[in-house]
């Protein structure tokens, strides 16, 4: 993936500097970084409390490629405790370079799953002892799975693509047929009802399943009616 340059942030991307700045100071944690990857455009957003130092050398050496925390939970759906994590030379490469920038390797990684397919991780650390740390987790796990819900959520409203994703501009036509498809009717049947041939109805779902990013025609039902573009028959 292509990272969003980080030194080039908007108005915007402060509002959301500012909310892990908020999780930081109210639950107790050094540092908080949020990674939300989009799979359509290939984007990695990036908006952190680290050091200006740090995110440059992050991204000057492309450390969002091996991060052992931003890989371990994109195949998770659970909360990754970095404790979890193989100590190999991916994660030594890491946090090495991290520890020279005064970040600890004791932190948790919490993902958070689309309805599109795209990932958001809200990360946190806190220098501080293993003990220490098991008694101190359990206490924030629940207000900061809440955290990275609702950070994903509002990252993903202002993408742009998110929000052609979530709101797909459909012709009148496809929509139509997507609609007779949803009662059950065949392409020739739409075909005979709308007066047009079955390979124009099929280049029509074609360009619906494009449109909603589903590989199959019932893929598109569902996520058109989940949109509500379209009604259950």
């Amino acid at each position: 993936m292509d990272p969003i340059d980080l030194g080039t942030i908007s108005e915007e991307d402060r509002s959301f500097e500012d909310f892990l700045a908020q999780i930081c100071d109210r639950l107790g944690f050094d540092h908080a970084a949020y990674a939300g990857s989009n799979p359509i455009n290939g984007t990695l957003h990036g908006h952190v409390t680290y050091p200006e130092s740090w995110k440059r050398h992050y991204v000057r050496n492309g450390f969002h490629n091996i991060d052992p925390t931003l890989i371990a939970a994109g195949r998770s759906i659970a909360p990754v405790d970095w404790r979890r994590l193989e100590r190999d030379a991916r994660f030594h490469r890491v946090f090495r370079d991290a520890h020279d920038f005064g970040i600890a390797d004791r932190g948790m990684t919490v993902p958070v799953r689309g309805p599109f397919g795209e990932v958001g991780m809200l990360s946190v650390t806190r220098d501080c002892t293993p003990s220490d740390w098991d008694d101190f987790l359990p206490t924030v796990i629940a207000d900061l799975q809440a955290a990275a819900v609702h950070l994903h959520d509002t990252v993903m409203r202002s993408d742009v693509l998110s929000r052609a994703l979530r709101f797909p501009a459909l012709s009148l036509r496809e929509l139509e047929i997507l609609q007779w498809t949803a009662a059950g009717k065949s392409q020739q049947d739409i075909g005979d009802i709308l007066s047009i041939s079955h390979r124009t109805v099929e280049v029509h779902l074609r360009s619906a399943r494009e449109k909603l990013y589903s590989l199959t025609t019932p893929q598109a039902v569902g996520r058109a009616i989940g949109l509500g573009l379209i009604q259950p028959r």
